[in-house]
C-alpha cells in the first residue's frame, strides 16, 4: 500500500483524505438517517393522543423536541395548537426547514468529494506526464525504467481518483434519496398533526 502511494506522488495525500473523510460521512449519516432516530413509529399515536385528550403540557412539547427530528416539526405545532391554522402550518414548515438542514449535513461534503476526486486524479496524471517528459528530454529513450516513475503517477492516480469518485457518487445519491423519503414521511405526519389540532379546537380542515 504504501509503494502504491509512493508511486502515486504527492497528489494521492489528498485523494486517500478525502477517501477517509467520505467513508465516514456515509457512515456517521447511515446511522443518523435510520427511521426509527428520524420518524419514530410510536411517536404520532403518542402524540395524537395527547391531542385527543387535551393533556398536551409544555413538558410534553419540550420532550417531543429532545425526542427526534420528526419531534422537533411536531412539537412546533404544539406549541402554537391555540393559535390560527396559518400560523400552526408556519411554525411547522420553519422547524421543518431546520430538520431538513440537520439531516442534509455532510451530504454536500460528500456530493463535493465525488466530484473533486476525478479531478485530482487528472492533476496526478498531468504531474505524472510531465514527469516523463522531463526524463525523455534529460535521459531520452534509451532507459524505459527511466519513465516508468511519471508514466505510473499519472495511471496511479487516475486509477485513485476513480475509485474514490465513483463510490463516493452512489453514496451521495443513496443519501439524497434517503433524506428525500424522510422527509415525505415527515410531511404526512405533520399534516395528519395539523388536522387533529383543527378536529381538537373545533376548526373543520
Amino acid at each position: 500500500m504504501f509503494e502504491i502511494v509512493k508511486a502515486g506522488g504527492i497528489v494521492m495525500v489528498p485523494i486517500i483524505l478525502a477517501s477517509i473523510v467520505a467513508a465516514a460521512i456515509f457512515l456517521e449519516r447511515l446511522w443518523t438517517l435510520q427511521a426509527r432516530r428520524v420518524v419514530p413509529a410510536e411517536l404520532t399515536d403518542k402524540v395524537w393522543k395527547w391531542v385527543e385528550s387535551g393533556q398536551i403540557s409544555d413538558k410534553h412539547v419540550y420532550a417531543l423536541q429532545q425526542n427526534s427530528p420528526l419531534g422537533k416539526i411536531l412539537a412546533a405545532g404544539l406549541a402554537n395548537r391555540h393559535r390560527d391554522r396559518a400560523i400552526i402550518k408556519e411554525s411547522i414548515e420553519d422547524a421543518g426547514r431546520h430538520v431538513v438542514h440537520e439531516l442534509d449535513r455532510f451530504i454536500g461534503t460528500l456530493g463535493t468529494i465525488a466530484s473533486l476526486s476525478p479531478l485530482l486524479g487528472l492533476l496526478g496524471t498531468v504531474t505524472g506526464m510531465i514527469k516523463t517528459f522531463n526524463a525523455l528530454s534529460t535521459q531520452g529513450t534509451g532507459n524505459p525504467m527511466v519513465l516508468a516513475g511519471g508514466i505510473a503517477e499519472a495511471l496511479i492516480t487516475t486509477a485513485a481518483g476513480l475509485t474514490i469518485a465513483i463510490p463516493a457518487l452512489l453514496a451521495y445519491k443513496y443519501l439524497r434519496g434517503r433524506v428525500t423519503g424522510l422527509v415525505v414521511q415527515m410531511e404526512k405526519e405533520a399534516i395528519k398533526l395539523v388536522q387533529a389540532i383543527d378536529d381538537t379546537e373545533g376548526r373543520g380542515a
